[in-house]
């Protein structure tokens, strides 16, 4: 059954509001086997929303359209749809029914611009919406579906596990379709690409390979389409483990796994535990390590160490190192590493000094020059990296890096 997501609003096409509606749509559709061919969003326009419905109907088995169902005058998918099926409007006394009792709970004045919400296409199947004011609407035109919702995210999937997922089930499902995503760190998307050239290229023709770079992170996503899940699901499985022998070092986790979390987990294997230095991420390692539930097991603390005086003071910076080498060096990262690590008395310490930019760059050391340093029972190992000119992705590029340093300390054996 093939499907299309017709989202409408203004607001998304400013970009106001971030269209997470499709987004979610999109996953649970693929989950039960059903590709979406498109994803369009058009304004609250009626000759716009005529189109694309004219469009994604001769193509597609089945349509959903969110947003636009509101009380207000910008509001205008149902009397678009009304004028598209050749129908007048009704009041759908259960909505009604639902709409008094809604605003009833809430004490709160039922208006007659709210009662019209009540009102919809008599050619339509109305859906209740006991989660919000305005029902749902289930169109069926030369045997394929058309389904309109609210844009409100919760009412949108409360109304599609309640309506459309039980008419998936009963259609049948469509193709198997099997995702998985490995995650890699430390290497460029060019890079990798060399690496696992052959392996690519060997895939087969069901079998779909896409790289979804991200500043300091490259994930690699296998889509498998067929008739059988478990053997599609085997055969990818297989293919990592291959990929795996070309691209091991660089790959972190899969799927949903986070550096984060997967470092987490490391720590508490091994019972040990960990604390940040930080200057030009500013506390950013510390937040994202403190995101994971429970990290409080293995987080001992953070210094954000921004001023000479606090490395010196908190850290235990000799003066010297830092007037000889200066803070952005791999000398200062060693101290404040090992500074952090006796001060919170801890297993491993991950220190970050670096120009972010995009001011106080030199010859010598230019904007985007980073040193990370991670100390452990065994040493301190450093590394610099220049990431470049804008500052925001300098340092999620430095956060990313820095726990992946971290994480291959942990893993080795000591």
């Amino acid at each position: 059954m093939k499907t299309e997501l017709i989202s409408i609003g203004d607001e998304l096409l400013i970009g106001q509001v971030v269209n997470t509606n499709a987004a979610w749509l999109a996953t649970q559709l693929n989950n039960f086997g059903f590709s979406v061919s498109r994803m369009l969003t058009v304004p609250d326009e009626k000759s716009e929303i005529i189109a694309s419905l004219d469009e994604a109907l001769q193509r597609n088995d089945l349509v959903i359209i969110t947003g636009g169902l509101g009380p207000t005058n910008d509001d205008i998918t149902k009397y678009t749809l009304c004028e598209y099926f050749h129908s007048g409007l009704v009041t759908h006394q259960p909505s009604l029914e639902l709409l008094k009792r809604f605003f009833q709970n809430r004490k709160i004045e039922l208006t007659e611009l709210n009662r019209k919400q009540a009102e919809v296409p008599e050619k339509c199947i109305p859906l209740l919406n006991y989660w919000g004011t305005a029902p749902g609407m289930c169109f069926e035109k030369d045997g394929k579906l058309l389904y309109s919702f609210p844009g409100v995210p919760f009412e949108m999937k409360s109304l599609f596990e309640t309506y459309v997922v039980p008419e998936l089930k009963k259609r049948g499902k469509g193709q198997a379709i099997v995702h998985k995503t490995i995650l890699t760190q430390g290497i460029g998307e060019s890079f990798l690409a060399d690496k696992i050239k052959s392996w690519e290229d060997s895939l087969p023709s069901y079998i779909h390979l896409a790289y979804l770079p991200q500043p300091g992170i490259v994930r690699l996503r296998l889509t498998a389409i067929g008739a059988s899940e478990s053997e599609l699901a085997a055969e990818i499985e297989n293919l990592v483990e291959k990929l795996i022998l070309l691209a091991g070092e660089w790959v972190y986790g899969f799927d949903e796994d986070t550096l984060e979390s997967v470092i987490g987990e490391l720590l508490k294997s091994k019972n040990k535990t960990v604390a940040t230095a930080e200057s030009c991420t500013g506390g950013a390692i510390a937040k994202q390590i403190t995101s994971v539930s429970g990290s409080s097991e293995y987080f001992k603390g953070g210094v954000v160490a921004y001023a000479n005086e606090v490395k010196t003071s908190l850290l235990s910076v000799n003066e010297e190192t830092l007037k000889t080498y200066g803070a952005v060096s791999e000398q200062t990262v060693t101290e404040m590493a090992l500074g952090v690590k006796k001060l919170l008395q801890t297993d491993f310490a991950v220190a970050t000094s670096g120009i972010a930019g995009p001011d106080g760059g030199t010859e010598e050391k230019p904007v985007g020059t980073v040193w990370i340093a991670v100390a452990s029972l065994q040493g301190v190992e450093t590394k610099q990296f220049a990431f470049g000119d804008n500052r925001e992705r300098n340092v999620q590029r430095a956060l990313i890096s820095a726990l992946h340093l971290l994480k291959k300390q942990i893993e080795k054996k000591y």
